[in-house]
């Protein structure tokens, strides 16, 4: 399934340009336009990353976002600032409640997706580094530290886990199941070009299809590989051999 980002602007153009791009992209998008309304859809979507514009009315970003940091299961999740105030003393505001990337307007939007990218492949490592450590250990948390025997939690569902499972899931991404999907010619033709690094409308433009519905391939393909995101997915069609000339 593409992961969900969050975007809050109470600019009507800024919030259609970034969603339009990013679903282009093949993310799954959720918009609001205030800081109230946001946090109601942080609660009922639970998104993968928050894009959000600091002056908002109702509830700006600041707020926005230190609300978010309240809830034990989104202390982790990725928040990128989209801004025009670019002093340091508003800079370290942000830091301090919270926020992991500014970005001052205006901005190009391939910056802002290869800040997304970055940051979600950053903390998809960081989940899955507990399962990496051979012998047991006290890992360092976000609040504290805990042994490695006790549950994990997933840094962006904060479902809790055991090291067992998270072991295995780990080993499966890793070194895979040897059960390849069925896939049909098109999705393989879309994997073929989602390998070489085109985005989808590059691809689109490719196979002579729209942006759209290469972005149904590329759902469909992360849902039949259990894939994250893209990185994920061409790790998993060289592991099991679904592209030629690996």
């Amino acid at each position: 399934m593409p992961l969900t980002i969050l975007v809050a602007d109470d600019d009507f153009a800024t919030r259609l340009s970034i969603t339009d791009y990013l679903e282009i992209t093949g993310y799954s998008v959720i918009a609001a336009e205030n800081g109230k309304d946001a946090l109601g859809l942080v609660e009922e979507f639970q998104p993968h990353l928050i894009v959000t514009d600091i002056t908002m009315p109702e509830m700006d970003g600041y707020e926005f976002v230190r609300r978010v940091r309240t809830r034990p299961a989104f202390r982790l999740l990725p928040v990128i600032f989209l801004t025009e105030r670019t002093s340091t003393q508003e800079r370290i505001r942000g830091y301090q409640m919270g926020c992991d990337n500014y970005l001052a307007k205006p901005f190009e939007l391939p910056e802002l997706g290869a800040v997304i990218r970055s940051l979600l492949d950053r903390y998809a490592l960081i989940a899955q580094a507990p399962s990496r450590s051979p012998e047991p250990e006290q890992m360092p948390t976000a609040t504290g530290i805990i042994a490695n025997d006790q549950p994990q939690t997933d840094f962006l569902t904060q479902k809790p886990e055991t090291r067992d499972s998270l072991r295995d899931s780990s080993f499966a991404r890793v070194y895979g199941t040897g059960d390849a999907p069925n896939l049909t010619q098109r999705e393989q033709e879309v994997l073929d070009l989602v390998t070489e690094g085109l985005s989808n409308v590059q691809i689109g433009d490719r196979l002579h299809l729209s942006p759209r519905t290469i972005e149904k391939h590329v759902s469909s393909l992360f849902r039949k590989t259990e894939s994250n995101n893209r990185a994920e997915l061409v790790r998993f069609a060289m592991e099991h051999h679904l592209v030629g000339n690996w």
